[in-house]
């Protein structure tokens, strides 16, 4: 049976639905389900292109590891992301979070994908794969409306939900 999650711009009430690749990815899909509701301050991505994304501490009882990769998410992917503390830790990102904090525990970023022609790679870091562990699917013009606002009006006090649907 398909499960799904909603995913919120909650400041700008904007919502769509993802269906978990329970099959594809199965240990990243079961992580981020057992943990949810999560919700934190929503960033747009710098190098990937079309990504918004929230920076989460450790949530899983353990890292699901590399499963379903991808470096070129295609619109509507979900994708997880494991960082260290120092992954991160360059003032140049301009995350306003403790950086010892992070260091010593750790990040996980989930992301969507709202746009065409992403390309996960960072200058600092090289190529950096993401688990694709759920697809949009409905929502997603309307949720791409509102990621296009978040990259020209700012960020600022926006935050982004995962919850189960």
């Amino acid at each position: 049976m398909d499960r799904f999650i909603t995913i919120t711009l909650d400041t700008r009430g904007v919502s769509c639905t993802a269906r978990l690749l329970d099959e594809a990815a199965p240990r990243t899909a079961a992580a981020v389900w057992d943990a949810l509701p999560l919700s934190a301050p929503v960033f747009h991505g710098k190098y990937a292109r079309n990504e918004i994304y929230g920076l989460y501490p450790p949530f899983a009882d353990r890292d699901p590891g590399k499963e379903n990769t991808t470096i070129t998410p295609i619109p509507g992917d979900v994708c997880w992301f494991t960082f260290s503390g120092d992954d991160l830790g360059n003032p140049a990102y301009g995350y306003e979070t403790e950086q010892e904090h992070r260091a010593a525990t750790g990040i996980i970023d989930l992301a969507i994908f709202y746009g065409r022609n992403n390309l996960l790679i960072n200058g600092d870091q090289g190529w950096v794969p993401g688990n694709v562990f759920g697809e949009i699917t409905e929502g997603l013009a309307e949720m791409a409306a509102a990621c296009q606002d978040v990259w020209m009006g700012g960020a600022r006090g926006e935050t982004l939900t995962f919850a189960r649907a």
